[in-house]
């Protein structure tokens, strides 16, 4: 006896991110390979039906949005952002009216958002369009996170760096912890990054780029997050006066030692509170934070959530909510 269809469209806009559609494909072969519990079928829609053109240049068939496939899942699947044709909108809203998982790629969220379905719901694009789509589409709330899963609410999204990321998260879903590293494994995927970790900024490819001083500055912090030096202290290290230091920090990071001091510790803080087993309060002490109430005020401030709601989102950790993957 066949197994039973799970039916996924991949509406495309003019633009996508090819690279994001293969991760998508190739993921879904290894499954059909791997499992039988689901038959998993890919269909590619555009709002006409005619072909549409990638960033990369090749543009691939599509069939019209009013397919009669049954879909159990859509995604959006988009770049650089211009006006949404109002079919597709409507269209979106259909599918949400049937219950259909509704998803968005790249800019794709920024879709669902025109239509009125991220109202109050947390939601990943690719960083460059946050800002934007932040003042277009205020009842989102836009995260710099690489992608996001909330299946009570029927949604999905990532920026185009967090494409795997997400794939890997939702085959955890769907068909448990073995078959989420079997197809790490098949994929030659490193371990999937978790949904709060924040996507790599223009920022971050300027420190890669650091001067000597900035540099040596930066690895310092990094090798005493758990008892954080003084800026002035910083400084002399490095052999600088503390006005010069802020200078570099700001002309190439766009900060102060300071900030990006403590930046670097609560992002430290979230990768224990996900992957380790330390108290909140031993993660808090670990990264340089006096006491309880101080790392949890940081924590709250930089990251929107204290450190306790961090750690009860951690699946298998007691109290995490578990999501129905049907």
């Amino acid at each position: 006896m066949s197994a039973p269809v799970r039916a996924i469209a991949c509406v495309l806009e003019p633009g996508f991110a090819l690279r994001a559609l293969a991760a998508l494909a190739d993921a879904l072969q290894v499954l059909n390979a791997s499992q039988s519990e689901f038959h998993y079928q890919l269909g590619l829609l555009s709002v006409s039906g005619a072909a549409v053109a990638s960033e990369s240049g090749p543009a691939l068939l599509c069939q019209p949005l009013d397919a009669t496939t049954s879909w159990r899942t859509v995604v959006v699947i988009a770049g650089p952002q211009r006006s949404v044709d109002a079919r597709l909108l409507a269209q979106l809203r259909d599918w949400d009216r049937q219950g259909v998982l509704l998803g968005g790629i790249g800019t794709g969220a920024a879709t669902l958002a025109a239509a009125g379905l991220l109202d109050g719901q947390r939601a990943c694009a690719d960083w460059r369009w946050l800002d934007p789509f932040a003042a277009a589409y205020p009842a989102v709330a836009w995260s710099q996170g690489l992608w996001d899963l909330a299946l009570p609410q029927r949604r999905f999204s990532a920026a185009t760096a967090g494409v795997s990321d997400l794939i890997s998260a939702w085959v955890a879903q769907w068909h448990g912890l073995p078959a989420q590293q079997a197809l790490e494994r098949t994929l030659d995927l490193r371990q999937a990054r978790r949904q709060d970790e924040r996507q790599r900024r223009e920022q971050d490819e300027r420190q890669a780029h650091s001067p000597p001083k900035l540099a040596e500055a930066l690895a310092l912090m990094e090798a005493n997050l758990a008892e954080p030096l003084p800026t002035e202290e910083v400084a002399r290290l490095v052999g600088v006066s503390r006005r010069q230091l802020e200078r570099l920090f700001k002309q190439h990071l766009d900060s102060l030692p300071s900030r990006h001091y403590l930046s670097l510790r609560l992002e430290r803080a979230q990768r224990l509170l996900q992957q380790g087993t330390q108290s909140i309060l031993q993660v808090g002490l670990s990264c340089g934070f006096a006491s309880g109430p101080h790392f949890s005020n940081a924590y709250k401030a930089y990251h929107g959530h204290t450190p306790r709601e961090e750690r009860s989102r951690r699946p298998g950790w007691p109290g995490a909510p578990l999501g129905d993957p049907a």
